[in-house]
């Protein structure tokens, strides 16, 4: 296992156990995302004691693989949140975001019983046929039967109840596994905070961001140095050569930050309460987790929940694109050896990638041969890096974005089917193309649920949906390999 597959591995197994698990657990991510490297880690001090021959022992990879996923679902489910059925138990909706959730629970006030007729006065028969009313210790769910367009019903009612109780509800509108919508009303826990609060919350910390883009910066710049060949010694009596390791660091944390830039000035045109994006600096790996934002007001709909999903892989795919087509033109084209392989930036094999192929033909021209790899340029490394982010995050699955634009496209149920597909198929695909295997696993432990928005009857418009396609036939021509009629075709 070469080190850059390590480091590549690393980066998607925290990305992945962040944004799935770490609001519907108290386990700290960190010590889950170790419990999942370990197998790897394991395999890399193998590797480094003794080489690739002998191999190691198949009891090495099976009972570390077992042991570590067994130690994760423990972990996961002695620190896990009270789980949510939407059908029996429809969620308590928080301030909170589709990508990174961080909102505290509020206790609701009981309705009285003189507050009953005004609550079932707020749902028209014409509009909405309320049936019966359910008090929950953190909602009050209203089941009944819609008369009009989901899109009216919800505005109107929505209306109706903040004409009555002013700001003290948010309303949802969800679609039960039955396939009949209903109406939630939970606490509006920004209400409680404002009301309570002595001085405006403050959302945004420039000064913060600004450090922490600083010492990515750095950090990401410290390890483009290594990965252009020089060691960490040489730094002390050769600080310019530090220099070095700028062109990876510009192109990974450009490509970072535009894709969460996607999200935050999208959000911002819904009015979703955000903060800045914030990088994450390493001095190890890739020199980066990745960057985040965090929202702290609900989804409206499900047209922003795919709108705010969208945008970051859509931003971060477009200004990938560039950055990758410059770096494999400045790349050198090498012969395929045994150690060709889809994750070694020093003999990358671009027919795994059907997108990576086309580029790099595109870039080479007819120096690339169906027996060359490639020499990656620090710039192509960042933009192969952009390749893979936007790939993970498109996967359709749970909390990542691509879970959320199946589920803004489809509904709930229908996302969580097309989520269980995707595992499946991610995992047959590994045994093709064995660097997908951990990534898969990880897969199988992100839950398929993710948190509705307010309004998530209302399905999308027709552009939206084939947008929505397209991103997912982008996913696909990024993750399978050449097929060869293709390759025949490429004279590759």
């Amino acid at each position: 296992m070469t080190s850059w597959f390590l480091l590549l591995l690393g980066l998607a197994t925290y990305l992945m156990v962040q944004r799935s698990v770490a609001n519907i657990t108290r386990t700290p991510v960190w010590l889950l995302w170790l419990v999942l490297m370990t197998p790897a880690l394991i395999l890399s001090g193998w590797t480094i004691r003794y080489g690739t021959q002998p191999p190691p022992p198949a009891a090495l990879i099976i009972w570390p693989s077992i042991i570590c996923l067994l130690l994760y679902w423990l972990l996961f489910q002695w620190g896990r949140r009270a789980p949510k059925d939407p059908q029996t138990e429809p969620p308590a909706i928080e301030p909170q975001s589709a990508i990174h959730p961080t909102a505290e629970a509020v206790t609701v006030r009981p309705i009285e019983p003189t507050e009953e007729t005004q609550l079932r006065n707020c749902f028209p028969w014409s509009v909405y046929y309320i049936q019966n009313i359910e008090y929950r210790p953190q909602a009050v769910v209203c089941r009944g039967q819609i008369r009009t367009t989901p899109t009216k019903a919800y505005q109107q009612i929505k209306a109706n109840i903040e004409a009555q109780f002013g700001d003290r509800f948010l309303l949802i509108f969800q679609e039960g596994f039955n396939g009949k919508p209903f109406f939630v009303l939970v606490p509006n826990a920004q209400a409680a905070k404002n009301a309570n609060a002595t001085k405006p919350e403050r959302l945004t910390r420039p000064g913060l961001a600004l450090f922490l883009l600083f010492a990515t910066l750095l950090t990401t710049t410290f390890v483009g140095s290594t990965l252009a060949g020089f060691q960490p010694q040489e730094f002390v009596s050769q600080p310019s050569i530090l220099l070095q390791g700028l062109p990876y660091a510009l192109g990974l944390m450009t490509i970072l930050g535009i894709h969460e830039l996607g999200h935050y000035m999208t959000a911002r045109h819904y009015k979703i309460r955000t903060t800045l994006p914030y990088f994450i600096p390493l001095p190890f790996f890739l020199g980066t987790f990745g960057a985040f934002i965090q929202m702290r007001s609900p989804i409206p709909n499900r047209k922003a929940l795919f709108d705010v999903s969208i945008a970051g892989p859509i931003a971060g795919f477009v200004i990938t694109l560039p950055f990758l087509i410059w770096g494999l033109a400045n790349s050198e084209v090498v012969p395929m050896t045994d150690q060709t392989a889809l994750l070694n930036p020093e003999a990358l094999n671009p027919k795994y990638s059907i997108l990576l192929a086309l580029l790099a033909k595109l870039a080479l021209g007819s120096e690339l041969t169906a027996q060359s790899a490639i020499n990656l340029h620090p710039i192509a490394i960042a933009g192969f890096l952009g390749l893979i982010v936007t790939a993970l995050n498109l996967m359709p699955v749970g909390q990542l974005d691509g879970g959320h634009i199946v589920h803004a496209m489809f509904g709930q149920r229908t996302a969580m089917v097309i989520g269980q597909i995707s595992r499946l198929l991610l995992l047959l695909l590994s045994l093709v193309q064995s660097g997908f295997f951990i990534w898969a696993i990880i897969l199988l432990f992100i839950p398929l649920i993710d948190e509705p928005a307010l309004n998530d009857v209302t399905e999308l418009d027709n552009g939206r949906d084939i947008l929505g396609l397209m991103a997912m036939a982008l996913l696909v021509i990024i993750v399978l390999p050449v097929p060869q009629a293709i390759a025949n075709f490429l004279q590759m």
